[in-house]
């Protein structure tokens, strides 16, 4: 399609790149920001410069962070004894919304998936094994998605983990399979992880 305006066009591009947003949801957003009044338009710029230039990764758990080390890292208060395996950032929001799990989080950066050119070298696997290894973590639960790539990536931890001593277990399968942690209700991720089973158990992955 050929605009008037070749910035709209670039815009309506630029929106078309982001996930799940095709051509023509791309240009009712891209009308959308030129008829709102500029403040409104900018403060979206705005936003947007802020969080790619103020946010970074934790240095200890991978999750996305202001400071050095993040806000959960850094609380006291947390239990040093149970680290939770997630595998993106979003994953450590809806868990947190549960106000259920007080431990620490390591956050992957993925999931397995050979397909997509994402091997065991491209996670933050070999820093989750350091975690470990430091001492302290007795309970590492993997909260990897249902998904195909998340069980694969689940039984990669549990073999790295075999022979250190640690109890590995795998939230419930209350999540549905083949979905995303951040798909599923607060109920069911609390039940996930209050039922909670060793890796090796029927059921447990």
């Amino acid at each position: 399609m050929q605009y008037s305006s070749r910035h709209l066009e670039d815009l309506v591009r630029e929106i078309a790149r982001l996930p799940g947003i095709g051509t023509k949801t791309a240009q009712r957003l891209a009308f959308h920001l030129l008829r709102v009044p500029a403040d409104e338009a900018l403060r979206l710029a705005r936003a947007i410069e802020q969080v790619r230039t103020g946010v970074g990764v934790c240095s200890i758990c991978g999750n996305i962070a202001e400071t050095q080390p993040c806000h959960l890292c850094a609380d006291p208060k947390r239990d040093d004894t149970q680290l939770c395996i997630v595998e993106e950032p979003s994953d450590v929001i809806v868990l947190e919304r549960t106000g259920h799990f007080r431990g620490r989080y390591h956050v992957l950066r993925g999931a397995l998936s050979p397909a997509d050119g994402v091997g065991p070298e491209q996670l933050h696997l070999r820093e989750l094994i350091e975690r470990v290894r430091s001492g302290g973590v007795e309970e590492v639960i993997v909260a990897t998605n249902p998904t195909t790539a998340g069980e694969a990536t689940a039984h990669a931890i549990r073999d790295l983990l075999a022979t250190l001593p640690v109890r590995v277990t795998r939230i419930a399968r209350g999540v549905p399979v083949g979905s995303d942690l951040e798909l599923a209700d607060q109920v069911t991720l609390t039940r996930a992880l209050e039922g909670r089973k060793e890796f090796d158990e029927p059921g447990g992955g």
